[in-house]
């Protein structure tokens, strides 16, 4: 058994080392599906009018971004995206640190909020329609709130997790509270909350992609609506990339970040 073991301790670093052949080895998966896409496409089973060709969807993409119907769809919904993770991290992080340091909020607010957080935002969107309306109100509001709850659950339960000696160390040095928030609870708990803003963020990605899809007249998902309704499949398709590729960017510039704060973690 342990010379089993040894063998295969002796073999994983050379696997792991050709997994890291050249920095272009993640283009492989997307490549392939590019290839069955097209052969599936060419082989006639499907009209093209269900299964566009990549060579008509990438046209119809350089069409949209010639005429800036692209770009401005892109804006409407980064701004929306914006000013909801704003407010909703914000709001995340005040009440995380709350609900954490506070026996009060936690007795009275921690029910109704591990309710609350359980149902899904999608859920959500009809009575945000009938409370607020189809304007920019409640494209906002539904993105905040799949921010807030991944953000205040990461920032409590990462300062639950803080050890008391830090914390006693705050009260020898007397410090007030806000530099122990500042000084010492921020800090220790940075980990776990900038994972649980990258969580929001994807969700609140998702949700608002969703809201446009119901009611808008702008945006992403107002894009493809009007596209399946015109059965422009092509526009369809390359409005779905265009969103998995920001999810992705979106998510991926958050790891990075993460990295970069905590390299310490890796050595």
């Amino acid at each position: 058994m342990s010379s089993l073991t040894t063998v295969g301790a002796a073999h994983l670093p050379k696997h792991r080392a050709w997994l890291r052949l050249g920095p272009l080895t993640w283009l492989v998966s997307p490549l392939l599906v590019l290839l069955a896409w097209t052969l599936v496409a060419q082989s006639g089973r499907y009209s093209e009018q269900l299964l566009v060709p990549p060579a008509v969807v990438w046209d119809t993409f350089n069409d949209l971004l010639r005429s800036g119907e692209l770009l401005e769809h892109i804006h409407f919904s980064l701004s929306r995206l914006g000013i909801g993770f704003a407010f909703g991290a914000s709001a995340g992080l005040v009440f995380g640190v709350l609900l954490s340091l506070s026996k009060t909020v936690e007795v009275y607010c921690s029910p109704l909020f591990h309710t609350v957080r359980q149902i899904p935002s999608i859920a959500l969107i009809p009575m945000f329609i009938l409370a607020f309306g189809v304007e920019e109100t409640f494209k906002v509001l539904i993105v905040t709130k799949a921010v807030f709850f991944p953000v205040a659950l990461a920032t409590s339960e990462g300062i639950k997790a803080i050890p008391r000696s830090y914390f006693e160390v705050g009260k020898i040095y007397r410090l007030p509270l806000r530099d122990l928030i500042a000084d010492i609870v921020f800090p220790a708990a940075a980990p776990p909350i900038l994972t649980g803003i990258r969580i929001g963020l994807s969700r609140a990605w998702m949700v608002l992609v969703a809201a446009e899809l119901l009611a808008a007249d702008s945006g992403l998902g107002q894009m493809i609506e009007m596209a399946r309704q015109m059965m422009r499949i092509d526009i369809v398709m390359v409005g779905v990339g265009v969103i998995g590729v920001i999810g992705f960017t979106l998510d991926y510039g958050f790891r990075l970040l993460e990295k970069r704060l905590f390299r310490w973690k890796t050595r």
